[in-house]
């Protein structure tokens, strides 16, 4: 695929224009109509099959599929469509247009790198074998309560349960990392990232006035109650040499300055590596809203979206290593040793079939692009959208080669 490689140089500026027009018009969690669209028509030009609306709780995800017609492998290509609810505060001229939204992850460039090598591809597709899925799925940063059965459910849920992995034998993901410089490649042997576990624990009491809380029954209390327990529970139960981090991300709670709250609800994360560890932790929170809700006399429900710590196949990472010299040159793919604590739900993908998670480096001093994921001033250097590119489809040599 030599010569797909070389045209995918030849994308740089459609590819900049593609992630700036993204860039424009972020939309969050399954609430991407928009982007979904422009999506499917772009692959619909490209002569692919083109599935919109996949998703057996929210449909809004969108498969293409390039099937050779000869033997090989099939594979799955991953990109996120989801922004953040963050305010931009760059200056650039393709800033958010979308006020207290913005491509604060990267995932417009991920769209546009997996558009960049479907376009590649299907001008190449005969040297393609076996068949390849284009895979664009909303709500990779959190998960919404499904209208079908009430779990929370992310994105990958949503796709993986629609039953994109069906007769799928590798599946394969970039994320823009600013931890590394601009186009360089980091791949890990085996833990990536965290399984990011996220919780809403609500209070339920009795409202009262301050000049008789005997008559009420504190809600408000009870959360605090409830937060100094478990990070308390937490430092005598969890065995030290185990990561684990929960932070409290949001508590709401009352209307009036001089009314006891009737109801109170509070969020967070947490974030391990270990699946026992992720249902330890999970035990501990109920138990602790239990007593708690008891001892007060009110009462509380929980909803929790338990997370899948993000672990990469080993021969899909020597496919990934083999692919990041091929594409990019020795000197820009790495073996990273520390794992990142932050959560993605391509580990969904990952727990099902095997596949490799890579991250592509972005910062750049020189172009002031070093800013943390979801920070809003958070850019990418745009060189590396052909940088991206150009790993998919040397993805895709690699394994046919390894799987025929």
């Amino acid at each position: 695929m030599e010569a797909a490689l070389l045209y995918v140089d030849t994308l740089k500026e459609e590819l900049i224009a593609l992630r700036r027009e993204f860039h424009q018009y972020p939309e969050t969690l399954f609430d991407v109509d928009l982007t979904a669209g422009k999506v499917a028509r772009y692959l619909k030009e490209l002569g692919l099959e083109v599935h919109e609306q996949v998703g057996k709780h929210f449909g809004k995800g969108v498969v293409a599929v390039l099937d050779s017609g000869r033997p090989g492998p099939t594979i799955v290509l991953r990109a996120d469509m989801d922004a953040l609810p963050i305010t931009e505060e760059n200056t650039a001229v393709y800033r958010s247009k979308q006020d207290g939204v913005m491509h604060a992850c990267g995932h417009d460039a991920h769209m546009t790198m997996l558009l960049g090598a479907a376009k590649a591809l299907s001008r190449y597709r005969s040297e393609v074998q076996g068949i390849i899925k284009f895979v664009f799925q909303p709500s990779e940063e959190s998960a919404v309560v499904s209208p079908i059965d009430g779990r929370m459910i992310s994105g990958g849920r949503d796709m993986i349960e629609a039953g994109v992995l069906e007769g799928v034998d590798l599946c394969f993901a970039i994320h823009v990392w600013p931890e590394l410089p601009k186009g360089v490649v980091g791949i890990h042997r085996r833990e990536a990232m965290a399984a990011s576990s996220h919780f809403r624990i609500a209070f339920n009491g009795v409202n009262g006035h301050h000049s008789t809380p005997h008559l009420a029954v504190d809600a408000l209390s009870m959360s605090v109650q409830f937060i100094t327990d478990v990070k308390y529970a937490l430092a005598l139960e969890v065995d030290p040499f185990q990561t684990s981090v929960l932070c409290f991300g949001t508590l709401h709670a009352g209307t009036a300055t001089n009314a006891i709250a009737g109801e109170s609800e509070l969020s967070g994360t947490y974030r391990v590596f270990d699946t026992e560890l992720t249902a330890k932790i999970h035990r501990i929170l109920e138990s602790r809203a239990e007593a708690i809700a008891s001892t007060y006399g009110g009462g509380y429900s929980s909803n929790y979206r338990l997370g899948t710590p993000l672990i990469n196949d080993a021969r899909a990472v020597e496919i990934t290593l083999q692919a990041g010299r091929q594409a990019l040159g020795e000197d820009q793919i790495i073996q990273l040793e520390k794992p990142s604590l932050a959560g993605e739900d391509f580990a969904l993908y990952l727990q099902e079939v095997p596949g490799a998670f890579a991250f592509l480096g972005i910062a750049n001093p020189e172009k002031e692009v070093t800013y943390p994921l979801h920070h809003p001033k958070f850019d990418i250097d745009e060189d590396i959208l052909t940088s991206g590119s150009k790993l998919f489809v040397e993805w895709v040599r690699q394994a046919q080669n390894l799987i025929k």
